[in-house]
């Protein structure tokens, strides 16, 4: 059975939230979008691709960086509206240098930066 990116529920912008887990690690690596076109490029090719809504244009990661992500398995949620990329990423896949844009977090009231850049 053939997989067609336009059998997900994007929202009214046409867009699908991504979850990108580091395929090693199972640590989680920052949220994206993808629009149906971004879904289909990824599969088509294996470097992860999504879209940039500041800018409106598809984003490679690692295009101008070299921080790439490559699919190791794209995953569905329940309702098919999320994904889960599952990938192996080059270097920070923040791009304020830290392997995770989950870098602070909740304590005791307080925010405390749990990880710094490469």
């Amino acid at each position: 059975m053939s997989f067609d990116p336009a059998t997900l529920n994007y929202d009214a912008a046409g867009l699908i939230p991504v979850i990108a887990q580091d395929d090693g690690s199972g640590e989680v690596l920052m949220l994206a979008w993808m629009n149906a076109q971004a879904v289909a490029r990824t599969l088509a090719t294996g470097r992860v691709t999504y879209w940039s809504r500041s800018r409106q244009a598809f984003w490679v990661k690692g295009e101008t960086s070299g921080h790439v992500q490559k699919l190791v398995e794209l995953r569905i949620d329940c309702d098919r509206d999320c994904l889960l990329a599952r990938v192996r990423q080059t270097g920070p896949a923040c791009h304020t240098g830290r392997q995770s844009c989950f870098y602070t977090a909740l304590r005791d009231g307080a925010e405390i930066e749990i990880l710094k850049p490469l």
